[in-house]
């Protein structure tokens, strides 16, 4: 019980077929146990569902991310991006990638597109650990640089998703 209730539902499910096999005359303990095994096997064939929204996919793909699964988060950022090409958050999640697996020509190519995009995200990207290997680029310190003013009224609007992450 105690691992059923941690959650741990491979163990929980071992030990329960366990007692089913060690004790095959205790009737009242056998129904608990199945139950318990029930409910054990539905938990760990249970699949999160797949992120379907864009806002679903970007909060995915930030928290693999954070998690250090560079992949996942590129696989997710990607599929946003070829849903929604002009998705800030997406290109600046694959520039975080990018720049993570020291392809600094994708990772300058990728952030200045979101800034494209977004100019204020700037701000974030000064202060980002995942582009310490960009700082001593001089492109990385004028892309940083360009005034935001000149970016459309359209594009200044406000946006709910946002990365919101721990710097490394």
């Amino acid at each position: 019980m105690t691992a059923l209730q941690a959650h741990q539902y491979k163990e929980a499910a071992a030990t329960f077929m366990g007692l089913i096999d060690q004790y095959p005359a205790e009737r009242a303990l056998l129904d608990r146990a199945r139950v318990y095994l029930d409910l054990c096997q539905r938990e760990l064939e249970r699949r999160p569902g797949a992120p379907r929204t864009i806002e679903e996919r970007l909060i995915e793909a930030t928290a693999a991310l954070n998690n250090g699964d560079d992949r996942r988060a590129e696989t997710l950022a990607k599929g946003v991006v070829a849903d929604s090409p002009d998705q800030d958050l997406a290109l600046y999640l694959l520039a975080v990638v990018e720049a993570r697996r020291g392809d600094q020509d994708a990772a300058l190519a990728l952030l200045t597109r979101a800034f494209e995009v977004r100019p204020e995200i700037r701000a974030q990207a000064r202060h980002d650990a995942d582009f310490e290997p960009l700082r001593p680029l001089d492109a990385f310190k004028q892309l940083l640089d360009r005034p935001v003013t000149d970016a459309p009224a359209a594009v200044l609007a406000p946006r709910r998703a946002r990365r919101a992450r721990d710097t490394r």
